[in-house]
């Protein structure tokens, strides 16, 4: 018996599904290597008899009105208002966007970046807020700015940013 089409044919299975949605795959980045699957097929991952999968419960939606005035206040552990050093970063796409909060440094900043901001199309993320009388304030100091209570603590971990406010582009980090 020849092992070759028996083996060719098992390494083919795992592609089928994939052939089929061949033309909406989009590869980003092909750096090579191997395929994992020997390791996993190492483990035998088998279910275990008399045991049913975990019951996941989905999360309900809140009850009432959802607006942005619930999603208040916001408060990002990891920011802080301060100097934030010009830094070059490659961050080919990203769109140009901010960092604000409910602060007098914010403030002044936003005044006087305003027209800059408005000419790169910036969009800003307040991520020190505490009301909606807070973000109406502020998105009045810049009014054609759009203004987007997030919290910013995962942003600032990928970037290593510790304070507040910064332009963040595809090039760099200013203050």
């Amino acid at each position: 018996m020849n092992a070759l089409p028996v083996l060719a044919a098992y390494l083919a299975l795992p592609w089928l599904p994939m052939l089929a949605q061949a033309n909406t795959l989009i590869i980003v980045d092909d750096r090579g290597g191997i395929s994992a699957l020997p390791y996993y097929e190492a483990l035998n991952l088998q279910p275990r008899a008399g045991l049913s999968a975990p019951r996941i419960e989905m999360p309900r939606p809140p009850a009432g009105v959802v607006n942005e005035a619930s999603m208040l206040p916001v408060r990002s552990m990891r920011l802080s208002p301060g100097v934030v050093a010009r830094r070059v970063i490659e961050a080919p796409g990203l769109p140009p966007l901010f960092l604000v909060g409910d602060d007098q440094r914010s403030h002044a900043w936003l005044q006087q970046w305003a027209p800059r901001l408005r000419e790169l199309g910036a969009v800003g993320l307040v991520v020190n807020i505490s009301s909606a009388e807070s973000l109406d304030a502020l998105r009045a100091l810049a009014p054609e700015l759009p203004l987007s209570p997030v919290a910013g603590d995962d942003l600032a971990e990928r970037l290593g940013l510790r304070h507040y406010p910064v332009l963040i582009t595809a090039t760099g980090l200013e203050q």
